[in-house]
């Protein structure tokens, strides 16, 4: 069975929104050139300036909680009232243990909610997105939790290793009416596509090499985003910002280009330059970078890619609540001007790269 253009888009019966949202990105900064000094002699290419490595004391679990804080105090709601706490990643600390019940338990959500840990490779965070979304759309509940955000991972010499990051952001979901920013529908589309894995005792995630553009990265987001466009009778122009998922900085501009998007739509949620690849956060933390310059009435399309593989499509209409919310916690170029720029031995020493046993 195939799906025709602009079948297949979401709209909640319930209208939802975004109540809050919040990033987080950590201090420390590795620059491309120090991994291209020590693996490549300084003769190899950059695919970005610098990536954000988690601390010593940071992790999947600690990040998310300074998301999520943040998130909450821009909804100013109880917590108490938040019915789920879903961490979409790819680097949960513990194989058996969630992430998000530490989470729930650490903003005051707990113990009247919903936990869940989401993988999807880089699209883990907007598969908690749409989950929030329905529970909320569907009345179960009035306040979701969504979370994308990942530590730096990525095998010693290996092409991962210049954009594998960390940060990302977290999105509590709401009523319409209370929203900075509006959902007018989503379209999630999927495949069977081989470009990235892990086994399980793997210690690195591997890859397909060029494969992992075409036919993933590309293929999936074109498909997802046109088809929303299509559903919604939308065309690159009725949008004012886009953001798109970031495993480097071409391959966003690329399909930018390609669904008829001017340059300055995108760049100021083009993030992967400055901090790295933050996998499950990439398309999240760079839809916050927008939240914290849009002006009511901007439409924004956000588009998410997970290698294995799949992409999620969304408009948000930004809403008149989103100038008196945006100041109540720290925008997100304020955690990319924190930069501590550390040398490659420093990074190895954070991430615990060296193996004793």
């Amino acid at each position: 069975m195939t799906v025709e253009a602009g079948q297949g888009v979401m709209r909640p019966r319930r209208p939802v929104g975004i109540v809050g949202y919040g990033a987080y990105v950590p201090r420390y900064r590795l620059p491309a050139v120090e991994i291209d000094r020590i693996w490549h002699g300084g003769e190899g290419g950059l695919p970005v300036t610098e990536k954000a490595v988690p601390g010593l004391d940071e992790d999947t679990i600690t990040m998310s909680i300074e998301a999520a804080r943040n998130a909450i105090r821009r909804a100013r709601i109880d917590p108490a009232l938040i019915r789920a706490v879903w961490v979409g990643s790819e680097s949960h600390p513990y194989a058996v243990k969630p992430s998000s019940t530490i989470v729930a338990q650490a903003i005051g959500a707990a113990p009247a909610a919903l936990g869940a840990d989401w993988q999807f490779a880089c699209k883990a965070g907007t598969e908690t997105m749409q989950a929030a979304v329905a529970l909320v759309g569907s009345q179960m509940a009035d306040y979701a939790l969504a979370i994308g955000m990942d530590t730096a991972q990525g095998r010693p010499g290996d092409a991962l290793e210049f954009t594998a990051a960390a940060g990302g952001a977290a999105y509590l979901m709401g009523p319409a009416e209370e929203s900075v920013a509006v959902l007018e529908a989503s379209f999630s589309f999927i495949s069977d596509t081989p470009d990235f894995w892990r086994r399980p005792h793997r210690r690195y995630p591997q890859h397909a090499e060029r494969f992992t553009g075409q036919p993933a990265y590309f293929a999936h987001s074109r498909a997802a985003a046109e088809r929303l466009l299509a559903g919604l009778g939308y065309t690159a122009q009725d949008f004012d910002l886009a953001v798109f998922h970031q495993p480097n900085v071409a391959f966003p501009s690329r399909i930018a280009a390609e669904l008829g998007f001017r340059a300055e739509q995108c760049a100021p949620g083009l993030l992967a330059e400055r901090i790295g690849n933050t996998y499950a956060g990439s398309s999240m933390i760079g839809l916050s970078a927008l939240l914290d310059i849009a002006k009511p009435g901007q439409r924004i399309l956000h588009v998410s890619f997970g290698s294995g593989a799949g992409s999620d499509a969304f408009a948000w209409l930004v809403t008149e609540a989103i100038d008196e919310r945006r100041d109540l916690a720290p925008k997100t170029e304020e955690y990319i001007a924190r930069r501590q720029p550390i040398d490659y031995g420093t990074y190895v020493r954070l991430r615990r790269k060296l193996h004793m046993d």
